[in-house]
């Protein structure tokens, strides 16, 4: 424990250092995923193509792709930012078909009214679709979150700062302490995203908490009246 105690300020550092690599990756993901899976439900016709491309990409083990990325983007192997890009197309990955999923399961019926009642293409996008998809979209993002966090400690092996560096350093200097302290640290700041979308996501979609307490009570009436019989 001396060990942990002498180097707060590190753990603190790369702490910090790991979320700033692993947001922008989460959003990106984010923001580029929902548009190709609305293509992917829009045009069933590029369905099983943009499905299966996205999903190759999770296919290709995380090394080998930080080490593609340099001569493509033109970056150094030790770019922060090359591993923002390969994290983003992990994300991707798994959001992409998530998206999809969501928006097919938005109710015909839900669409038709909408148009019924004067909505645009944009407009129903926006007004209906998206956010009846929204809690879709969120436990995908969920998976995402946690996938990226962990896969950001990976990025220590090539050289780029992070809570696996505590892994990396541990490991050569045979302090477990160390090690321990990465790995806690890392699940503490997956944790810790994961409840903040879950946060955002309550207050961005305040119908689903009242779906969430009608159901409850719908559940309550058959119990109350085997009671009373």
């Amino acid at each position: 424990m001396n060990w942990l105690w002498s180097n707060l300020d590190l753990v603190a550092q790369l702490t910090l250092v790991h979320l700033a690599l692993s947001v922008p990756a989460v959003i990106l993901s984010f923001v580029i995923s929902v548009p190709i899976g609305w293509l992917a439900y829009r045009y069933r016709w590029s369905r099983g193509v943009l499905l299966s491309l996205c999903g190759l990409l999770y296919a290709i083990p995380s090394l080998a792709l930080f080490i593609a990325l340099p001569p493509i983007t033109g970056l150094s192997l030790r770019s922060p930012l090359n591993l923002v890009i390969a994290l983003t197309l992990y994300g991707i990955a798994v959001l992409v078909r998530t998206a999809a999923d969501a928006f097919d399961a938005v109710a015909p019926d839900v669409r038709q009214s909408a148009t019924a009642v004067g909505y645009s293409a944009r407009g129903r996008f926006w007004g209906v679709e998206l956010p009846l998809a929204g809690p879709v979209l969120l436990s995908g993002l969920r998976v995402v979150i946690v996938s990226t966090v962990s896969l950001v400690t990976v990025g220590a092996v090539i050289g780029v700062p992070s809570l696996g560096s505590l892994f990396t350093d541990g490991f050569q200097r045979g302090i477990q302490v160390e090690i321990a302290t990465g790995i806690v640290m890392t699940i503490v700041l997956a944790l810790a995203l994961d409840g903040a979308a879950v946060l955002i996501g309550r207050m961005l979609m305040p119908w689903t908490r009242v779906g969430a307490v009608v159901r409850r009570s719908s559940a309550v009436v058959p119990v109350a009246r085997q009671v009373d019989a």
